[in-house]
């Protein structure tokens, strides 16, 4: 799925119901120590309702930043040969992704670029297999590359033949030199129902999604906005 399939939810959606809601966007936007009333926050509101969008985000992105840390090992972790870049660099650009996902497809050029523009980036692939019956022998299969040291041949094949099927499938393999067998192992089982419960955490509900350092990123968002999530991750910034 693209960017907006990710609804704001959970403790988000709860904060901007009813007369909650008002309270919650001005909490978001206050500074410290400051305390709004409801009736200074529905008066406020009604004189500048362009102020909720930004509020809506702010408060997403502190939630996220929240869960995020709470799984950071596991995102930052790459399983053995499923990444690029730097392993030692500064930020890590985790992906999940389906090879099922025409938008992930998009966005294999993104991270490509990012890779080979940015030498203190570390990419880390995770497999989220949600799409298509496919989906999952396909996640293995990379895995099983990965563990070869020929994910990249695979990851490209793959995702360069258009769609996933059979055919396909088998072709990214041997360009991988690996097969089935390779696949079925209890290590590549573990990562994969290890990531299946970070997604869970991190409320994923579709593919591509990008973790940069404490944010998160929904859809194909393109180069631009994942270069200008590495930069924030740089500087240190924090959600507000």
């Amino acid at each position: 799925m693209n960017g907006g399939w990710r609804a704001f939810g959970g403790t988000m959606g709860a904060a901007l119901a009813g007369g909650a809601g008002a309270a919650a966007v001005m909490l978001a936007l206050a500074g410290p120590g400051q305390r709004p009333g409801g009736e200074a926050v529905r008066g406020y509101l009604l004189d500048h309702p362009e102020v909720i969008p930004e509020a809506m985000q702010r408060l997403r992105d502190r939630q996220d930043g929240q869960v995020v840390a709470a799984n950071r090992d596991q995102i930052v972790t790459a399983f053995p040969g499923a990444e690029a870049g730097n392993a030692r660099g500064d930020v890590t650009v985790t992906e999940y992704y389906d090879y099922a996902c025409g938008y992930c497809r998009q966005s294999v050029a993104d991270l490509d670029r990012l890779a080979a523009s940015d030498r203190q980036v570390h990419v880390v692939f995770k497999q989220m297999p949600v799409l298509s019956p496919l989906s999952d022998e396909a996640a293995r299969l990379a895995l099983a590359a990965a563990r070869a040291g020929r994910f990249s041949a695979y990851h490209h094949a793959l995702f360069d033949a258009g769609t996933l099927d059979e055919a396909t499938m088998a072709a990214a393999a041997r360009s991988a030199g690996i097969d089935a067998v390779a696949a079925d192992t209890p290590a590549i089982a573990r990562e994969i129902e290890a990531t299946r419960a970070t997604v869970r955490a991190l409320g994923l509900t579709g593919t591509p999604a990008f973790v940069v350092g404490n944010r998160i990123l929904s859809g194909a968002v393109g180069y631009d906005a994942i270069r200008e999530a590495v930069t924030s991750a740089r500087s240190g910034a924090a959600p507000a």
